[in-house]
């Protein structure tokens, strides 16, 4: 019985379900209290994070489909706080983002 994913007991409030995102099932250290709080996933190969200036989200795009939103229309200032106007993956509109490389 302990083997069962149980969706309606206890177990259903602190294990992630099977069809959870991606970045919420991980295997890894778990941060527990105070390090929870002030940590951040580590980097996964291949992605970067695309933070809008209008929504202020910070989100983790993969690589190609960075290249799919570059493509499709954008436009790159340099020597702006949020230099390229493209399509933000979280709100969906056209907005000035920054792309962090190494975050």
């Amino acid at each position: 019985m302990t083997d069962r994913l149980d969706p309606t007991g206890k177990r259903a409030l602190f294990e992630a379900p099977v069809s959870a995102a991606p970045d919420r099932v991980s295997v890894g250290a778990v941060n527990q209290g105070r390090a929870a709080l002030f940590s951040t996933a580590p980097r996964r190969p291949g992605t970067v994070v695309v933070e809008c200036s209008g929504c202020k989200a910070r989100t983790r795009v993969a690589a190609v489909d960075l290249g799919v939103l570059l493509v499709s229309g954008s436009a790159f200032v340099p020597f702006r706080s949020h230099p390229h106007w493209m399509r933000c993956p979280s709100c969906r509109s056209r907005r000035w983002c920054r792309i962090g490389w190494t975050d």
